[in-house]
């Protein structure tokens, strides 16, 4: 996307505010045009208050001077309130597409587009285009609108004196454009330099308890540094670069001042111009400077705003999972298929699963072993669909999944990880996420059936505990039991167990196994399990090696026929002696 397309996209995002906007414009307006009425007054005091004493009446000039003030400052405030309060609707606006895109892209997205880097995104970034709307933009307005009703006057109190100012404006355009480029990269540099700040930060925040127990602090510390550093190098740069245009333009505007004193006062001596209109000549032009020294800075904050809107407009232009498809009305009977089923990930050159062809019965429990790397997760993950199939077909109940509208493929699937993923807030509503009308008597239920009743009943505010980022105020067995609670109160047909008791010491995963047992009663059932004795009356297992089914069977069929399952099977039993 081109800087003008992301210009005008964030023009036409300004479309709901235009009636505010255009009272924010009629405001500069009447600020700038207050400029050349202080250097016409400046005109009138000394040709008539100073020469002509009592032409007019001295109270008439406070009255002036204070009212042209009261109208300025008016018309200031009016602008930038203005300006924040459609600043603000657009933060929102930008960060609420960013986030509802967010939810809707698949997760392949973050396989390439880092956590740090997308939060930097929807908050520094975003606040770049804010900045340039807020300063640039009012820069842009009513200081182009200053220097032209004062340019106007020039022309309007000595023509020729006027054309030498005009000078100015080429050479500062020239100023401008040549630190342009220069300016893009460099912000463009500095932008994911940023990002990767922000991902150092998020991954030493999230991996607190790795850094302190492996000593990481120095390598943190370094790398963070190295980045900083880095980070401040390109800062020097930019403001180098932004801070050469004052000094050139202040420059130009000394040289053109005194070329325009010799003509003053040469067309003075020829008795052209009076002492209030050379005063008023030389004041209405300085007062030029102000303004044409803020146009000539516009140019970093423009740039950065619309290096930064390309970011957040490619977040919000992501590519989203597929819409459409059936809406299943009735409860999922639980039937899967899988039909020569081949996926690769993205950028990888050999396939996680090859030809897998499996049939699962309603109500049937199959567990996947296997080494690791062998498929296990990537199979389960293509169950929701979390990513689409390379080639082949899976169906539910006899139709492809594919057929199917994603969120009502979803409603029928409950899953618990052995990486647990809970939100801050209370034990309550993490039990019933997704339901927009929990039910207490389930979520009680529930808890009960996952072993976790007699932890909520010893805690002060029981089900309305708040249990922190990612539930850190649990154990992590009781973090793992809230998860499995959570499925238990969704009571989909289709369940997938990754490792479901992995974080359980041995009582409590005999509780829970209990629980997990009841629960997958009557449903499908995908479980993942490196912990063999935990499957042995699975309807069947399948072993997965390399991406392809190798073995498939009851645990005792498996045993016998002496192969891959038994070869992991008796080297696990080993260990556990």
């Amino acid at each position: 996307m081109s800087l003008s397309q992301t210009f005008r996209r964030i023009v036409a995002l300004l479309s709901p505010y235009k009636a505010r906007i255009g009272v924010a414009l009629g405001a500069m307006v009447v600020t700038a045009a207050t400029e050349p009425a202080v250097a016409w007054m400046m005109k009138l005091l000394l040709d008539n208050g100073f020469s002509q004493a009592g032409s007019f009446s001295l109270w008439l000039v406070p009255l002036f001077v204070v009212g042209i003030f009261v109208i300025r400052g008016f018309s200031t405030f009016t602008t930038n309130f203005l300006m924040a309060w459609v600043s603000g609707r657009l933060t929102n606006t930008l960060r609420e597409q960013m986030f509802n895109r967010m939810l809707e892209v698949p997760l392949g997205y973050f396989n390439e587009q880092s956590t740090g880097q997308v939060i930097n995104t929807m908050m520094v970034e975003v606040q770049h285009i804010i900045d340039m709307l807020r300063s640039v933009m009012v820069v842009l307005i009513r200081d182009t609108l200053t220097v032209i009703g004062l340019l106007g006057y020039l022309f309007w109190l000595n023509w020729k004196l006027t054309l030498v100012t005009l000078v100015l404006v080429p050479v500062i355009v020239f100023v401008i454009r040549l630190t342009a480029q220069r300016l893009k990269r460099l912000i463009t540099q500095n932008q994911q330099i940023n990002g990767e700040m922000m991902q150092a930060i998020e991954e030493a925040a999230r991996a607190r308890q790795v850094i302190k127990i492996f000593g990481g602090q120095a390598f943190e510390a370094r790398r963070f540094g190295q980045r900083s550093e880095r980070l401040r190098s390109f800062m020097l740069k930019m403001a180098s670069t932004m801070a050469t245009t004052e000094p050139i333009t202040q420059f130009i505007n000394s040289f053109s001042v005194s070329v325009i004193i010799m003509i003053a006062l040469a067309q003075a001596g020829d008795g052209n111009m009076t002492v209030g209109g050379f005063a008023s000549f030389i004041t209405a032009m300085l007062m030029t400077l102000t303004p044409l020294k803020h146009l000539a800075g516009v140019n970093g904050p423009l740039q950065r705003g619309l290096a930064a809107g390309e970011r957040v407009f490619a977040l919000i232009d992501a590519a989203t999972e597929r819409s459409g498809g059936m809406a299943l009305r009735a409860r999922a009977a639980g039937r899967l298929e899988f039909r020569d089923v081949s996926f690769s990930y993205a950028g990888s050159g050999e396939p996680a699963l090859s030809r897998i062809n499996l049939a699962i019965e309603p109500g049937e429990t199959v567990a996947l072993v296997g080494m690791s790397g062998g498929g296990k997760s990537t199979l389960v993950n293509l169950v929701p669909e979390f990513y689409p199939v390379s080639s082949g077909q899976i169906l539910l109940d006899g139709t492809p999944i594919t057929a199917i509208d994603l969120r009502s493929l979803r409603a029928q699937m409950a899953m618990v990880s052995q990486n647990v993923v809970l939100f801050d807030d209370t034990i309550a509503a993490n039990i019933a996420y997704g339901d927009p009308s929990p039910d207490p008597s389930r979520i009680e239920a529930a808890a009960r059936a996952a072993h976790l009743a007699d932890v909520v009943s010893a805690l002060p505010a029981g089900y309305a505990t708040e249990i922190g980022d990612n539930g850190m105020r649990l154990s992590g067995g009781q973090r793992q039991r809230l998860a499995i609670a959570r499925a238990i109160y969704k009571d989909a047909p289709l369940l997938i167990l990754d490792e479901a008791t992995s974080a359980l010491d041995t009582e409590s995963e005999r509780a829970v196994q209990q629980a997990l047992d009841e629960l997958m009663r009557g449903r499908t059932t995908l479980v993942i399990a490196h912990r063999l004795s935990t499957i042995e009356h699975a309807s069947r297992i399948v072993v997965l090696e390399h991406g392809r089914i190798v073995e498939a069977g009851s645990h005792a069929e498996l045993l016998k026929s002496n192969g891959v399952y038994a070869h992991l099977y008796h080297l696990q039993f080993a260990k556990e002696q």
